[in-house]
């Protein structure tokens, strides 16, 4: 079985779909396997099938919102971590997500070392020896 298949993915949920293709060119070329999806409700169908090793998932998005899809996907499972994306950033916002259960709160554009070296590196160790 191919490597890449036994890893855990790292689900990319943002409506944008520049912002998807960005972080999931980056993340592959760093050998993470990726799964993008462009809405929450996408997201939470993926995760009913799939449990990923992370979630990048952005703010602002119709229909349902990051805040509203962290609070499901912590009702589906609560050690899913989820890394909470936003192009402003917002203390209070911040503290509500953190409260819910997100693991970081980041902005936009996303800082790739800092999501590799401190996000990505703690949380996927074990699957991720070529980081």
């Amino acid at each position: 079985m191919d490597q890449t298949r036994k890893k855990k993915a790292v689900f990319i949920v943002d409506d944008d779909p520049n912002n998807l293709e960005l972080l999931a060119v980056k993340l592959t070329q760093i050998g993470y396997r990726v799964i993008t999806v462009q809405s929450g409700k996408d997201a939470l169908e993926l995760i009913n099938q799939e449990k990923p090793g992370l979630v990048l998932l952005d703010i602002m998005m119709p229909e349902m919102n990051g805040i509203e899809t962290l609070k499901r996907i912590k009702a589906i499972d609560s050690d899913i971590p989820v890394v909470m994306v936003t192009a402003v950033w917002d203390n209070d916002e911040a503290k509500k997500t953190f409260e819910i259960g997100a693991y970081e709160y980041i902005t936009k554009p996303v800082d790739m070392e800092y999501l590799k070296r401190t996000v990505l590196a703690k949380l996927l160790p074990d699957d991720y020896v070529n980081c």
